[in-house]
């Protein structure tokens, strides 16, 4: 990147609106009026390319949505955009007289709607409106969130985390590369974040893109933006994320799904500091730190020949290896606290401290999903009111944890006894761990009500009482 640099007062960002529209006319028209009112606009020639946008990491401030699309509708679209994030404020485009779809599309989550045609002040009064509605939103939550540090300082607790944050500090005052590994859900955007923000770059854009999330042709004008005429529907310029981040920090997530050719190109960025948008031949030059992640092995990928083991090097300056959750137990006491305070404050849910039965089955859970698992698993506790889903959940993992276990040591003791084991027992065994796990989830389910667990097993119950006692099982 450019050694020197001369640091820009933060630039005021104008607001980025998505326009959702089958018509090419109205895409234009909207495009053109926003962008003369101050607005950024990004367009969508139907539902399937909004989410792909948007799945990508698009953020748009407002979403502009005709509900009569070819394809995936606008409806179905609205509803797969509160899928991937229910706070995206979405006005609705309806045809006059579809009263009942509007009403529909309301229920669904649209902030507010427009009958076409529509008059221009209208239009623009509904932005403004929806927009001061959604920045006191974000006050909102930014003043429920204060009871954690804006980097995520949650998950700093544990050994593991610690080294992971002095590495962080040590290279805050560079400006190298950062490969950061992990599972997903491990919590490899903190850290990322987290390098953004000890940097000197801090007051500079950070900009994320899901390199898994968009096919490759809408990849790279993503990050690379366009001309107009690049392509159909380019009816103007647009930035691509480079751009954005020109001065701060770019975050390429699951780096490892880029293509070779894109590779190609960010290879060029980092060795150049500049690239061409699609359809151009100007130059664009950028400063940008760039700080990848990945949950898969890019050495694996450069020996099989899918990822440039050039550009490997390029990015792996900085190797930060995140360890899963079931490595960092000590942090789940403090992220649940941090989760509870969160979500009660976003929902207004009273704050209640989690049962001692609760944390217990944290303890002992696998968490696949890490971080990102456990924080699903409280919001839902604190949307529903309730542990008791999350309980029968983490149960029933449990047992069939165990049954896995235990099958897993006969198979180990076949093995080890060299055949020795007759092939009689291991049948009887094997037979003895499938009935103890099918009345170990019938007397779950039941709330051992050893009478009804019976007549469902289809055995009298002095027979289930018996096999209870050979299997060693126990109420929870």
């Amino acid at each position: 990147m450019v050694p020197a640099r001369r640091r820009r007062p933060p630039a005021r960002r104008r607001p980025r609106i998505l326009v959702v529209d089958d018509s090419e006319g109205i895409r234009s028209y909207l495009a053109n009026l926003l962008e003369l009112r101050g607005y950024d606009v990004d367009t969508a020639e139907d539902g399937s390319r909004a989410l792909a946008l948007l799945q990508g990491g698009a953020a748009p401030d407002l979403i502009i949505l005709d509900l009569m699309m070819p394809g995936i509708d606008g409806l179905e679209t609205l509803r797969r955009i509160r899928d991937l994030d229910d706070e995206f404020p979405v006005v609705v485009l309806s045809v006059v007289g579809r009263a009942a779809t509007i009403v529909e599309a309301m229920e669904a989550g649209a902030a507010d709607y427009l009958n076409k045609p529509f008059e221009e002040e209208m239009l623009e009064i509904t932005i403004r409106q929806v927009l001061q509605e959604r920045n006191l939103e974000l006050e909102r939550d930014r003043l429920a969130e204060e009871v954690e540090d804006p980097a995520g300082a949650a998950v700093w607790h544990s050994e593991p985390m610690k080294r992971i944050r002095a590495l962080v500090d040590q290279i805050s005052d560079t400006d190298v590369t950062v490969l950061v590994h992990g599972e997903s859900g491990v919590g490899k955007e903190i850290v990322a974040r987290a390098v953004h923000a000890a940097s000197t770059r801090s007051d500079q854009p950070f900009i994320k893109v899901n390199c898994a999330a968009l096919p490759n042709d809408l990849l790279e004008s993503e990050l690379f933006g366009y001309e107009p005429g690049a392509f159909t529907g380019a009816h103007g310029r647009k930035p691509g994320k480079f751009e954005l981040a020109h001065g701060g920090t770019i975050f390429l997530d699951e780096i490892g799904e880029m293509s070779p050719a894109l590779q190609a190109k960010l290879l060029q960025v980092l060795q150049d500091g500049e690239y061409t948008r699609l359809g151009g031949n100007e130059e664009v030059r950028v400063d940008v730190r760039v700080v990848c992640a990945t949950n898969r092995s890019l050495e694996g990928m450069v020996e099989q020949g899918t990822f440039r083991e050039d550009l490997y090097f390029r990015l792996n300056v900085v190797n930060v290896e995140i360890p899963s959750l079931r490595e960092r137990r000590s942090e789940i006491p403090i992220l649940v606290d941090t989760f509870m305070r969160r979500y009660s404050a976003r929902y207004n849910k009273p704050l209640r401290p989690p049962s001692k039965r609760l944390m217990a089955a944290f303890s002992r859970y696998a968490f696949p999903g890490n971080v990102r698992e456990l924080e699903n698993f409280v919001k839902r506790i604190v949307v529903l009111e309730s542990e008791q889903p999350i309980l029968d959940e983490l149960s029933q993992a449990d047992r069939g944890a165990a049954g896995v276990s235990r099958l897993s040591e006969l198979l180990d003791e076949m093995e080890a006894s060299a055949g020795a084991l007759p092939l009689r027992e291991v049948g009887r065994r094997a037979a003895m761990e499938a009935e103890r796990s099918a009345m170990e989830r019938v007397l779950h389910e039941t709330g051992w009500n050893r009478k009804k667990a019976a007549r469902l097993l289809g055995v009298s119950y002095k027979t289930l009482l018996q096999k209870i006692r050979e299997c060693g099982l126990e109420p929870e």
